[in-house]
């Protein structure tokens, strides 16, 4: 797998293809994004892409980098989610 730019990463979460950052931190399998293995982000059978808000103000804070990731990723995606509401969402009918 090619290692891209953040940009980059996000396009092909959007677009629901596979990439991973230069230095791994994120990544996307075209389903889910993935800072630091921290699933931040989810994209649906249909094609809409939602955010959990893991930063200091959304009230569940990883890290700098995963602030800066989610920030990137709330950029392009449709939706953003507070964080615990993310977490306990299953998207199980787009995992089937």
């Amino acid at each position: 797998m090619t290692r891209l730019r953040n940009e980059l990463v996000l396009e092909k979460w959007k677009d629901g293809e596979t990439a991973s950052s230069h230095n791994g931190a994120l990544s996307t399998n075209g389903t889910s994004l993935f800072s630091y293995g921290l699933k931040i982000g989810h994209r649906s059978k249909s094609g809409a892409t939602i955010v959990g808000d893991f930063t200091s103000p959304g009230g569940d804070f990883h890290s700098m980098t995963t602030s800066c990731h989610v920030g990137k990723a709330r950029g392009v995606a449709d939706h953003t989610m507070h964080p615990v509401v993310f977490t306990n969402s299953e998207f199980k009918q787009d995992e089937d």
